[in-house]
């Protein structure tokens, strides 16, 4: 008699969760199909330490050679150069409502292609065609997540994932800032975040709107490679701008 796969497997608690997202993406050697909704943690009273676990992820996985396109197509295929993995082709979706709610223009230093969509699913990270992470709720990954190895409930994901992605439309590229340099209009943003003012108090020290001052904000994060205020310093000190 065959052995049946479970299911999925319940990961809960903040800190099971990230490490388990984290070695994750980690463990990509050929693709990353994902869901996500940057939007949706807003106003959900979840802790900005959590908030940070996406880019956590990407960053852990940095030593992996990215593309855009899908596994196998890039420089880095088929390579066997010493401590470098094969490509790894990223297809992230993301709704259209998600992105209208942020601040900011979704970071675009995240690695692959990006597509929009009028909306998605749940939220998912599916990697390699073998293993999937589902929040328990379907959308946030705060709340719980489910581990899915099944190979039939993987494969049904993977084709979800691809009935979404041949709807979308391609994610408009947002103006970044040159890698390494900090904008000059940014270094006074940098500096309030610094000191820990309010975004009235720092607003008004600046002599800005406070919607503007919110929007600098959101490009410092974004020039930083992260969405946590929380953070910010760290990757500031991190590239020298402090």
């Amino acid at each position: 008699m065959d052995t049946l796969h479970p299911p999925g497997r319940q990961i809960r608690g903040v800190r099971q969760v990230t490490a388990t997202l984290t070695a994750l993406v980690r463990s990509a050697r050929r693709e990353l199909l994902i869901f996500d909704d940057p939007g949706s943690c807003l106003g959900q009273c979840i802790p900005e330490q959590f908030l940070e676990f996406a880019s956590a992820c990407v960053r852990a996985a940095g030593d992996l050679d990215w593309q855009d396109g899908g596994p196998g197509t890039g420089p880095g295929a088929g390579g066997k150069g010493r401590g470098r993995s094969p490509s790894v082709g990223v297809r992230r979706i993301v709704p259209r409502h998600g992105l209208a709610g942020l601040a900011y223009p979704l970071p675009r230093q995240l690695p692959g292609r990006a597509r929009q969509t009028d909306s998605i699913p749940f939220k998912m990270i599916l990697v390699d065609r073998a293993v999937a992470a589902v929040p328990l709720d379907l959308q946030l990954h705060y709340h719980g997540l489910l581990l899915i190895r099944d190979p039939v409930v993987v494969q049904a994901l993977v084709r979800t994932h691809q009935t979404w992605w041949e709807t979308g439309e391609e994610l408009p590229t947002a103006a970044l800032p040159t890698p390494g340099v900090l904008p000059g209009q940014l270094r006074p943003v940098l500096e309030a975040l610094l000191a820990g003012l309010t975004d009235e108090t720092a607003a008004t020290r600046l002599g800005m709107s406070s919607r503007t001052y919110s929007r600098r904000v959101g490009d410092l994060l974004t020039a930083l490679g992260t969405t946590s205020r929380f953070r910010a310093g760290a990757e500031a000190a991190r590239r020298g701008w402090i």
